[in-house]
């Protein structure tokens, strides 16, 4: 009996063990736009005729000595804990040779959809969560300390769902690695802790992402069209219901022209274990939409992880 109950228990802590590896999130860890744009690495790119300003990961890494130390640190304590990471500047050199010009997908008809470089970035990672990091370095005669700001942010939503603030003791090191980890090993298992809990949500409930259904001017239908009675808008919020975890998406915003989906939670895994996100999840849609009885020409536009657009009428 002794003998069952020991192999019984090592079995549970297997499994248990096992279990709490596969719901770890994986993570990316970035400067802030703050950061960057106090120390000087920002630049420019056209958002459909709009200036805007972006970090430039590229040249922070290239140029920034404190910042690799200061992510090397980070990536090792959040290791230490068991949290994957995954290399932002490994991430980044794929990207070389996209410009920001090429930061517009446009449809043959002419339409397109903006994703900014910081979006192929976090495309290209395929990480669940962002960890956003802000340091100051404080000098008070020879000590100096260091005050952070480490916000976890949802890849796919940009929603905030972790948070550190502190500052660091005092101390007579010079060496800024050394300081970040004096100020941050306070704060940060319970960083890790809301990390957790939300990936953990999205495990039980779905990874949330955005869906828009518009129309090409060229096509005659709309989503008023009827297909056995029931109109293309009706038909789309059931394959919605039948498609998302539980069922659980937001009908924002309904006309004969477009559709606005928000809080729609998809599975965070597909059948073959692959992390899904908003393109495989609406791939799926834009095919039972071009399927008869419905034979609709569409085109599926993304931008991030978490947004996707499908324009019906025309590719």
């Amino acid at each position: 009996m002794k003998k069952i109950i020991l192999i019984l228990c090592s079995l549970l802590l297997i499994v248990n063990v096992g279990f709490s590896q596969a719901k770890k999130p994986t993570i990316m860890v970035l400067p802030s736009d703050v950061w960057c744009n106090t120390n000087g690495f920002m630049m420019e790119f056209d958002n459909q005729g709009t200036k805007v300003k972006i970090p430039d990961y590229k040249k922070a890494f290239q140029e920034s000595a404190d910042l690799l130390n200061v992510i090397s640190k980070i990536n090792g304590l959040m290791a230490d804990r068991g949290f994957p990471l995954k290399n932002a500047e490994s991430s980044l050199k794929s990207l070389e040779g996209e410009s920001a010009e090429n930061a517009m997908l446009t449809s043959k008809g002419g339409a397109g959809v903006a994703e900014s470089p910081v979006d192929k970035l976090k495309k290209t990672a395929k990480a669940d969560i962002i960890m956003q990091l802000t340091w100051t370095v404080n000098t008070t005669g020879p000590k100096k300390s260091i005050t952070f700001n480490l916000q976890g942010l949802d890849a796919y939503t940009d929603k905030q769902v972790a948070t550190a603030v502190g500052t660091g003791a005092p101390s007579f090191s010079a060496e800024l690695a050394v300081l970040l980890e004096e100020a941050v090993l306070a704060h940060l298992d319970g960083f890790n802790s809301s990390l957790q809990k939300h990936f953990e949500d999205m495990f039980a409930n779905g990874r949330e992402i955005i869906i828009r259904i518009k129309k090409f001017d060229s096509w005659d239908g709309d989503l008023e069209k009827d297909f056995g009675g029931k109109e293309l808008g009706d038909v789309i919020e059931g394959w919605m219901t039948a498609n998302t975890v539980k069922g659980r998406f937001s009908t924002t915003d309904a006309t004969e022209n477009m559709m606005l989906f928000e809080q729609v939670r998809i599975p965070l895994y597909d059948a073959s274990g692959k992390a899904t996100d908003a393109r495989g999840f609406c791939k799926e849609l834009q095919k039972f939409l071009q399927a008869p009885p419905y034979s609709i020409t569409n085109k599926l536009m993304m931008k991030g992880l978490g947004q996707a657009t499908i324009v019906l009428g025309d590719k």
